[in-house]
């Protein structure tokens, strides 16, 4: 009996012994979870978010790696950090049966001369038992002008030979006018709001490349996609004379935030051909303020355009429109108009006066029937209008001037794709908005493309051609 025992045991110690060993066979099975990382574009000294990718020992034994290693060593501009240990090469990794490691990628672009986005490249060898398996990296940077909390304190323009890259915030002092030239690309850190006490022109063009954007400083996936990736431009009380002309905003908290009415007979921001897109809280938001904006989009936005306690407003050939998507539920209006602002139980009001002619107000897929909320509050005046527009309402406006109105008909928009993340708001041939506008002497659209003269014009920001 105890020669079995005996036997029992030692089979046990060496069936044990058998799994604790290590697999030595250059057949043995291993597998990456990608064969290449890539990094969209980064600027350059800011580095990059973290990727990462696993290996996979899929061998009922114990696998050594003998090591894991950039290429380029440490002249690399990438770094790696695999299992917890830091690189550029990591020797004897040992890897339980049917287990896995993580590696951990950065890079950092140092700057260069060139002003034009640039590639780098290295790759990873993964050696063991006389294997090599690589994974390819690669990265596009550029250079850009960085700025970090800085204040503009005498006129200065911004050309578009590299991108801005603000990071903690930019001020624009009073009596300073700051000129954003055509092509500018400026990119915002999440801490960077741009604050408006002076004078911001923004003189883009209409093509895509000569349009001036203003956006967060996250490019890579999924971040470059997030509302609310950067604060927003705040135009203060005392700043006067802003025009913002072929300018996209996008994926702000606020994009454009005035506070306080216009100093002069000029409104204190005009938005010509704008793009105003995936806001997190605001597209538009005025208080007591003066705007005046033709043919713009504000699109898929948390609030499109909130217009509060007065001031004075006029809104031609605007779209705007509401999906609910993955980041934003659409559960508010997209225009709100009133008089009054609320600090606890006090209301204060004021003056209001609107017009939005030829404009589209439309959302779906949320949870608001009324897509244009008006609010009057005690007896300030209150003149709001609307000419010639397309809206979706079950509850009519209070106390407006509505005429020609288009009500619950669809704008039947190109194309809309929200798993896509595909947003078309021209008009198909179809749309009842299509010659419906009145003729307010405004020869081309959003995209720079004509309008008829002197005959009726498609209503919002874009004329089907």
């Amino acid at each position: 009996m105890k020669y079995i025992l005996a036997a029992i045991l030692l089979t046990s110690i060496l069936i044990s012994c058998k799994k604790e060993s290590f697999i030595t066979s250059s057949t043995a099975r291993l597998t990456t979870s990608t064969d290449s990382l890539h990094f969209d574009t980064l600027f350059t000294t800011t580095g990059s978010t973290v990727r990462y990718f696993r290996i996979y020992n899929d061998n009922n034994q114990k696998l050594r790696l003998s090591k894991v290693a950039l290429k380029g060593g440490n002249a690399s501009l990438f770094k790696i950090n695999v299992d917890g240990m830091q690189g550029p090469e990591v020797n004897d990794i040992e890897m339980d049966a049917n287990d896995s490691i993580y590696v951990f990628v950065t890079v950092k672009i140092d700057p260069t001369i060139a002003d034009l986005p640039f590639v780098v490249q290295d790759s990873i060898l993964i050696d063991y038992n006389g294997n090599q398996r690589w994974v390819q990296l690669d990265a596009w940077g550029q250079n850009a002008n960085f700025m970090r909390s800085r204040s503009v304190t005498g006129n200065v323009t911004w050309t578009n030979i590299v991108p801005y890259v603000i990071l903690g915030g930019l001020h624009i002092a009073e009596n300073v006018t700051l000129t954003i030239e055509k092509g500018c690309r400026i990119y915002l850190h999440a801490d960077a709001p741009i604050f408006v006490e002076g004078t911001l022109k923004v003189v883009g063009e209409k093509y895509d490349s000569t349009r001036v954007v203003f956006r967060g400083d996250r490019l890579d996936d999924p971040y470059r996609d997030f509302p609310g990736g950067w604060p927003g431009i705040y135009f203060l009380p005392k700043s006067k004379d802003n025009t913002l002309q072929y300018t996209n905003l996008l994926n702000a908290y606020q994009g454009i935030v005035a506070a306080g009415a216009a100093v002069n007979t000029n409104p204190k921001v005009s938005l010509n051909e704008c793009i105003i897109d995936n806001c997190y809280d605001a597209g538009i938001m005025a208080v007591g303020s003066n705007i005046k904006a033709r043919n713009c989009l504000i699109s898929n936005c948390g609030k499109n355009i909130i217009l509060g306690y007065g001031g004075n407003y006029d809104f031609s050939h605007i779209t705007a429109a509401t999906w609910s998507n993955t980041y934003i539920m659409h559960k508010d209006p997209v225009l709100v108009v009133t008089n009054y602002t609320k600090d606890g139980n006090k209301i204060s009001t004021d003056n209001c006066t609107a017009s939005f002619k030829n404009c589209i107000f439309w959302g779906e897929n949320g949870t608001t029937e009324d897509e244009v909320v008006t609010d009057k509050q005690g007896q300030s005046l209150f003149n709001v209008s609307f000419q010639n527009c397309l809206w979706k309402v079950k509850n009519q406006p209070a106390n407006v001037t509505a005429t020609n109105i288009i009500a619950n008909q669809s704008p039947a928009f190109d194309s809309i794709n929200t798993q896509l993340k595909f947003y078309n708001f021209r008009l198909s041939e179809n749309s009842p908005a299509i010659n419906k506008g009145a003729n307010l002497g405004v020869t081309f659209d959003l995209d720079g493309k004509p309008r008829p003269v002197g005959n009726a014009a498609d209503l919002g920001c874009y004329e089907r051609q």
